[in-house]
Parts: structure tokens; sequence; C-alpha cells
């Protein structure tokens, strides 16, 4: 089986092609070029690879949350290739990428949402899943759900921009933190094989992005 995926949620860019169970990613730092990077990025990972989109099986996207712009770029983006190609996809939530990328167990997930907030899930692995312990949300970093023991792995963004709250707030449960982990996108290939596996791909029609804040900017008086 083959998956192309792209992730484009933060301020990185990655995209990967899986193949029977190894990936081959290319990620760079890209600001807010997106959707100046990432096609050439993708047409050059299958150049390099010797393959064509129609070999693909499916498309998988990182859905956020994430940047308002960036998810709705990978979900667009996505849906085109396979709208063009006619191939399934699958939308991964951004929060499990950074769980799966972290090679931990249990991992507590969040990115930096602005506005104060972080976007947070917590995870645990159960055999070859993932239990969702806290479900995606978006928190105030001195709000965010509570976990149960020892050996917490922390990881993304949210650490950077809130680090103190959040290492309040979790105290002994955190064993370690990674606030550069991001998304990548050969974690969200990894993430939707068995999906794919299992017949669960959508239609390109019916991929949608996983947003979790409605309103997107401060107004005058509220800055």
């Amino acid at each position: 089986m083959r998956i192309l995926a792209l992730e484009t949620s933060t301020e990185y860019c990655s995209v990967a092609l899986w193949q029977d169970g190894t990936a081959m990613e290319r990620c760079e730092l890209v600001g807010q070029k997106h959707s100046e990077v990432l096609m050439p990025m993708l047409d050059g990972l299958l150049q390099a690879a010797g393959c064509k989109l129609q070999a693909v099986d499916g498309i998988a996207f990182g859905s956020g949350p994430g940047s308002f712009t960036g998810v709705r770029i990978a979900c667009g983006v996505a849906q085109g290739l396979a709208l063009g190609a006619g191939l399934p996809v699958v939308g991964v939530c951004t929060l499990q990428a950074l769980a799966q990328a972290s090679g931990r167990d249990k991992v507590i997930a969040a990115l930096d949402a602005r506005m104060a907030e972080v976007y947070h899930a917590a995870y645990e692995r159960r055999g070859d899943a993932w239990g969702i312990v806290s479900e995606p949300s978006l928190r105030l970093p001195q709000q965010v759900p509570p976990v149960e023991g020892a050996a917490w792995f922390g990881a993304g963004s949210g650490f950077i921009a809130h680090g103190d709250a959040l290492r309040e707030r979790y105290g002994a449960n955190l064993a370690a933190v990674d606030e550069r982990a991001v998304p990548r996108a050969g974690a969200v290939a990894q993430l939707a094989a068995p999906l794919f596996a299992a017949g669960r791909g959508l239609d390109a029609a019916e991929a949608l992005p996983l947003y979790l804040r409605d309103k997107v900017a401060l107004k005058t008086g509220e800055r």
C-alpha cells in the first residue's frame, strides 16, 4: 500500500510517501509560504520515489487543529489531488500526529493556538492503537484537563508559549517535554495506513478540516 501524506498546520510544511511501513519524508520550516512550497515538495517527493500520483492508494492530510490557513491548505490540496486521481482521503488530527511522532506511550499534545489558548489532547498507547485520554479541545493553559499517573511526555509549541502554566498544571505527571515537536506528514501517514487498509478512506468531497475555533481574530476592544 502507498499513501501520500501532507501536513501544513504549523510553520512547518511536510510531505511523506508511505510504502508498506516505510516512509520517505521531507519537512521544511516555511513560515507562511505553504501555498508556494507544498506542491513543489510533493512533486519532488514523488519524483525521488519514482512514483506517480496514480500509483498511490490514498491521500492523508493533517486535518487540524492548527493554523487556520495551513489547515485549509492541507485539506484543499488533498481534496484536489484525490478528486483528480480518483483516490480516497483520510484526515488525521494533528495532535494525534504529535503523539505518534514522539515515540512515547503517554503524550500530552499541546499546540499554541494564539489568543492565550492551546489546542490540547492527551493520548495513551494501548497495543498498536492510541487511546484518547482527553479529546482534542481549545483551552486556556490553566484549564487543560488533568491526567492520572506519571511518565507523561509533553509535546508541541504550547509548551513554548505557555510552558510555565502547563508545567504547573501537570506537575509530577510530566517526565519530559519537547516543545519543538511539530506534527509531521510521516506520522500522519502512519496513522492513516490502518484506516485505508480497513476501507475507511473517504470520498474527497467528504474531507473536512478540524478547526476547534470559529473565531480567529480579536476585536479592537478585546485586544
